[in-house]
């Protein structure tokens, strides 16, 4: 794998202080399963009564950790849970092999803290395609569970980074009926980024009472401006994985109609999606690409999409050009409807395009001097409708060229 030799310039200052999630702990350690002397498996452990919600990736290529969490989605009891992590191997195809390797490390974990293997859920993340040596993590489940903690989480962060270059989290708590609902989560990525449900791994956890049912689709509403708004590299991995878990410690009752909860989790699932942005492989600079006046929603994705994951575009701004003629380029390739007549595009709050030509008072100079800053705002508006949509992208480097050109090596 490539050296990760400097934190991403877009990093937060430090790793936020996240609360202790009541109902759940945490335990890492480094099992060797790629790399030796770094810490490379977590384990979560949630109490009884626990329900647990999740997305997954879309690709037609899914690992067998993948697979067989989505298998599991649902299925709830009264029994606890347990989420079993491990980084520098994907498990990702690799055959009947794979599957084994699930069946081996879950059925482990289940025998270790005396759960039904349908109640705990595995990912895995890292190199694709190598056969997973799953008797180094069932080697380390004793170790694991004596180490469980409930204010392990930071270090559950850091055990599931492959070319991240920081560690991931984000906390939230609202006041619900006069008593505080605490939600705490994880995430990792950087590089194979185009979720479409985020390699990327998220664990959020809350206090909270939530029905399965209604956590899953609360859950699943969320992503869909979150997690699936973000884009580092156009590629969709075959190992996304978000699982959401509901402890209801707080004695909280949560349902459809909470929206005090609703916004709380969105702001965690926003935060961690806009962290993995920041932290793409080789970024720079991150970009919010926003694009109203579209003929719909979906086509106002479309044009966002196309605009951030635009080679062209995403090289202009690592080098500081204002080339809006690109962004010309992504919407008309985007096959979303629109009209050069009524596009107009500003940098920020400077309008460089309108009514199909270069704007009377465009000033080159000011752009430049604007896209020298690191956070940054495309707009867009087609002219056309009433759809909108907003997505987060960064800029493209040779960094970018550096990590995975000898990722494996």
């Amino acid at each position: 794998m490539a050296k990760i030799t400097s934190v991403s310039p877009l990093a937060p200052a430090s790793f936020p202080d996240l609360p202790v999630i009541e109902g759940v702990r945490f335990a890492s350690i480094a099992a060797g399963v790629r790399y030796q002397g770094r810490t490379d498996v977590m384990l979560a452990h949630l109490a009884p009564g626990s329900t647990v919600a999740g997305v997954f990736t879309r690709s037609a290529t899914r690992s067998a950790p993948v697979l067989d969490c989505q298998s599991k989605i649902g299925r709830d009891g009264d029994e606890g849970a347990a989420i079993i992590v491990n980084s520098g191997n994907s498990n990702a195809f690799t055959g009947a092999r794979g599957v084994e390797s699930v069946r081996a490390v879950t059925g482990a974990v289940a025998d270790t803290l005396a759960l039904p293997v349908h109640r705990v859920f595995s990912s895995s993340t890292g190199v694709i395609g190598e056969p997973m040596k799953h008797e180094r993590v069932v080697a380390v489940l004793d170790d694991l569970k004596s180490a469980l903690s409930a204010d392990g989480i930071a270090d559950a962060a850091r055990a599931i980074m492959t070319t991240d270059t920081f560690p991931k989290g984000s906390a939230t708590e609202i006041e619900i009926d006069g008593k505080t609902v605490r939600i705490a989560g994880i995430a990792k990525g950087s590089g194979m980024i185009e979720p479409d449900m985020g390699t990327m791994l998220v664990y959020i956890f809350t206090d909270a009472a939530v029905p399965q049912p209604v956590l899953q689709s609360l859950v699943s509403a969320l992503n869909r401006t979150t997690f699936n708004c973000i884009t580092v590299d156009s590629d969709t991995s075959t190992s996304d994985t978000l699982l959401v878990g509901a402890t209801g410690a707080s004695g909280v009752q949560i349902t459809e109609h909470s929206i005090g909860f609703m916004e709380g989790l969105r702001r965690v699932m926003l935060d961690l999606a806009q962290q993995v942005v920041r932290d793409g492989e080789g970024a720079t600079k991150l970009v919010e690409i926003s694009v109203t006046g579209a003929a719909s929603d979906a086509d106002a994705h479309r044009h966002a999409k196309s605009i951030a994951n635009s080679p062209l575009v995403k090289t202009a701004i690592a080098g500081e050009d204002p080339n809006w003629g690109r962004v010309v380029m992504a919407v008309g390739k985007s096959g979303a409807r629109a009209d050069r007549d009524t596009l107009s595009i500003w940098f920020g709050d400077i309008k460089v395009a309108e009514n199909g030509w270069v704007s009377p008072a465009y000033d080159e100079d000011l752009a430049a001097a604007y896209m020298k800053g690191q956070e940054l705002i495309i707009h867009v508006d087609l002219g056309l409708g009433g759809g909108t949509a907003r997505v987060w992208t960064c800029d493209l480097t040779h960094g970018y060229i550096d990590i995975n050109a000898d990722y494996r090596s």
